[in-house]
């Protein structure tokens, strides 16, 4: 059963996107649904490297500048993001705002958080529950250069 959490990004989903704990969220993936010009959805995932929490109304997310996610969030800006785990399970509608940042291979888009929902198992469901997230591996080295310039351009700031 889903019910509407508000219109800012709760205490724990902020924390889980702040990359305050990063090297514990590497391998864990977080799918991102943004909307193709037929109006369906096209999924994508992300790494933890590749989203930032900046505060309870912004998201940042990096993804490829040549990726149909890119076109999409540039285009239409709707996106969803998916955050599955055992612990709980969100759903993060968000609208991209501004102008996207190009980095290199990478498009940084900002995020304005319009709506959070959480997914919990009705009482009709009784004991069902998530039992995992999506997972890769082998998680990357922090040290590696494609991550020190994907964190990078998280971190960029908007040119004034």
């Amino acid at each position: 059963m889903t019910r509407r959490l508000g219109f800012t990004l709760p205490p724990a989903v902020l924390s889980e996107l702040s990359q305050g704990d990063l090297g514990s969220r590497l391998g864990l993936a977080i799918p991102l649904v943004t909307v193709d010009d037929e109006g369906r959805p096209h999924p994508m995932l992300l790494s933890h490297l590749e989203i930032l929490a900046v505060d309870p109304n912004t998201i940042r997310v990096v993804v490829g500048a040549g990726s149909r996610s890119a076109a999409n969030l540039a285009a239409r800006g709707h996106v969803t993001l998916l955050l599955i785990e055992p612990a709980h399970t969100f759903y993060v509608k968000a609208m991209a705002t501004g102008a996207p940042l190009a980095r290199g291979g990478l498009m940084r888009f900002e995020l304005t958080v319009t709506e959070v929902l959480e997914d919990a198992a009705a009482a009709w469901e009784e004991d069902l529950r998530i039992t995992g997230g999506i997972t890769y591996a082998p998680a990357p080295a922090l040290d590696a250069p494609w991550v020190r310039e994907t964190l990078a351009a998280l971190r960029a700031e908007p040119a004034a």
